[in-house]
């Protein structure tokens, strides 16, 4: 079995309502390389960014309003980082057209030489859709056929697909990929979110769940029988709160962990609580050592 893993919500390029340092407002390009090195350097196994194309002003104070975009932002932190891998967290799906998913996220696993994880989901910003002409009722039928459609075209350099929603063939998209297939992360916090990570994914990533509904869920998915047609395990991907600070809560923060991994999660993203780029990159040095003793090892 392999050993849990840790990664970081990347600071800076996202910031939450009431969830980020004061530090990361006026942060720049050569702080977000740092963490990311930083990250790379010690151990991490992936690190993050999210897609919102623009959140709406009356929605900002619960949403955030800073999401720099996906795309860009992992592409240039492959350039600056060696192993580390890069999580989409989430490529909306119902926002873009497979193979234009297809030619963004290969590129990417090109770039960085197999290092992409794509975390995909359906997405819940109503008027977000409506800003971008894309439909909100049906979008989880949408985001099922997409991410088949996917599937079905990431290694072919011709991909061909034919489905209820999307069907394509007779146009090249290259480049092709480095993966035969990039781990597919599935984000969402419904039981339907969760089948489609069993049924097409390799990781679920439940998103304002209570621990104990994050246990229940996944007792109810090894009651389908795709969980036992499935050619591996699947991960399940939890955001640790509050925010961390392993420098002066060790204790509290490895039982913490141990109480999640207990749930059935496998892999952690991290949030830090810093004063300054300085703590915070002291803190992303601390917590896998104090987390060793709770099976985390270095990726």
């Amino acid at each position: 079995m392999q050993a849990p893993r840790l990664g970081i919500i990347t600071p800076i390029v996202i910031l939450l309502t009431r969830s980020h340092n004061q530090w990361e407002i006026d942060a720049g390009v050569e702080d977000l390389v740092a963490v990311a090195r930083a990250a790379d350097r010690h151990g991490y196994h992936h690190l993050t960014a999210s897609e919102h194309v623009a959140v709406p002003v009356d929605v900002e104070p619960r949403r955030g309003k800073r999401y720099w975009d996906l795309l860009a932002t992992l592409s240039y932190l492959a350039a600056v980082t060696e192993r580390i891998r890069l999580a989409t967290n989430m490529v909306v799906l119902p926002y873009h057209h497979p193979l234009e998913v297809l030619k963004h996220y290969r590129t990417l696993d090109r770039l960085s030489n197999g290092r992409l994880i794509l975390g995909v989901g359906v997405g819940s910003l109503r008027p977000e859709f409506e800003l971008l002409g894309k439909p909100f009722e049906g979008r989880g039928d949408l985001a099922d056929d997409a991410l088949r459609a996917i599937l079905a075209g990431w290694g072919e350099l011709v991909p061909t697909y034919e489905g209820p929603h999307y069907s394509f063939g007779d146009f090249v998209v290259d480049p092709t990929p480095v993966q035969e297939r990039p781990p597919i992360w599935v984000g969402g916090r419904t039981r339907r979110s969760l089948r489609r990570a069993v049924e097409l994914g390799d990781a679920w990533v439940p998103f304002l769940l209570e621990p104990g509904e994050v246990a229940e869920m996944i007792t109810w998915a090894r009651s389908l029988p795709s969980w036992y047609e499935r050619d591996g395990s699947l991960d399940v991907v939890i955001w640790p709160e509050p925010a961390v600070d392993p420098l002066t809560e060790p204790d509290r923060i490895r039982a913490q962990a141990a109480e999640i991994l207990a749930l059935g999660a496998t892999i952690l993203n991290y949030r830090f609580r810093s004063d300054s780029l300085e703590q915070h990159l002291e803190q992303m040095a601390a917590l896998p050592e104090v987390l060793a003793e709770v099976g985390f090892g270095q990726d």
